[in-house]
């Protein structure tokens, strides 16, 4: 029998979550010398980083880990943005290799059961090139507001990654840390007794899960953590390389390294 001594992986796995428009793509963006799977639309305007591309299946996007795997050519950030736009491409792939007209066909939800697969292999493709190179992995997706069901509680709403749920499981499992990005809400009463929500500019990253939301972290995080427009992303690392000392961030391109262009590949 074979012991050694487990600890924790300075380079994590991390999903951010919000809704169109909080920030999801800027604040990936600012890790160290980031390297782009675009699923979805392309950038907000102002930032600027190598994308793979031609990414437009699931086996592309296959393909594209398995060369990172082999060569990060100096990247030390994947970014896969979004997650939800990924899961269009895996169950459209699913329903190609089953011959489905679509993923609902199978009775039961079976057709969602058999995509477990898929999005395990590609949970095993981004966990090692993390192992193996020690690149940061962030993942990105779109927000959902969904009733929770608790034995303990009543009934209540909570935002989650847009996600099938079985999707989310392995996800929010596979991840070190699952952040939602969001304003800090406050509730406020009138004179006139009525109840009103209201929101400042200032976002947040909500790293402790609540019944408002899902999050989740391995590393002490705090409960929130202010993520203004000059977010020093040093604020965000620390908590897991124990330093606050970065050189570089997602604004510096790797030193061996120009922009970069992936070729397709089938599974």
């Amino acid at each position: 029998m074979d012991i050694a001594r487990a600890k924790y992986n300075s380079a994590p796995i991390i999903t951010l979550f919000g809704h169109e428009g909080r920030g999801k793509s800027t604040l990936a963006a600012k890790f160290k010398s980031p390297i782009a799977m675009l699923l979805e639309r392309g950038l907000p305007r102002g930032v600027e980083l190598d994308e793979i591309t031609g990414l437009k299946m699931f086996e592309d996007v296959m393909g594209a880990l398995r060369e990172l795997y082999t060569d990060p050519r100096g990247y030390e950030t994947l970014i896969v943005d979004t997650l939800d736009s990924l899961e269009m491409l895996l169950l459209a792939y699913v329903c190609r290799d089953n011959g489905w007209p679509n993923i609902e066909k199978p009775a039961y939800g079976k057709g969602f059961v058999i995509a477990d697969k898929e999005w395990q292999r590609f949970l095993r493709a981004i966990t090692a090139i993390r192992d193996r190179h020690g690149m940061t992995i962030v993942m990105t997706c779109h927000a959902v507001i969904e009733t929770i069901s608790d034995p303990r509680t009543p009934s209540y709403t909570s935002y989650s990654p847009k996600l099938h749920k079985r999707a989310r499981g392995l996800v929010m499992d596979a991840s070190d840390i699952v952040a939602f990005l969001s304003e800090d809400l406050r509730i406020t009463t009138d004179d006139n007794g009525r109840v009103r929500a209201s929101a400042g500019l200032q976002r947040h990253l909500f790293c402790v899960g609540q019944p408002a939301f899902a999050a989740k972290n391995r590393f002490g995080m705090p409960d929130k953590i202010p993520v203004p427009i000059n977010f020093d992303i040093r604020e965000l690392t620390k908590y897991w390389t124990g330093s606050e000392e970065q050189p570089g961030d997602g604004s510096s391109p790797p030193s061996n390294s120009v922009s970069s262009t992936y070729s397709n590949h089938q599974p």
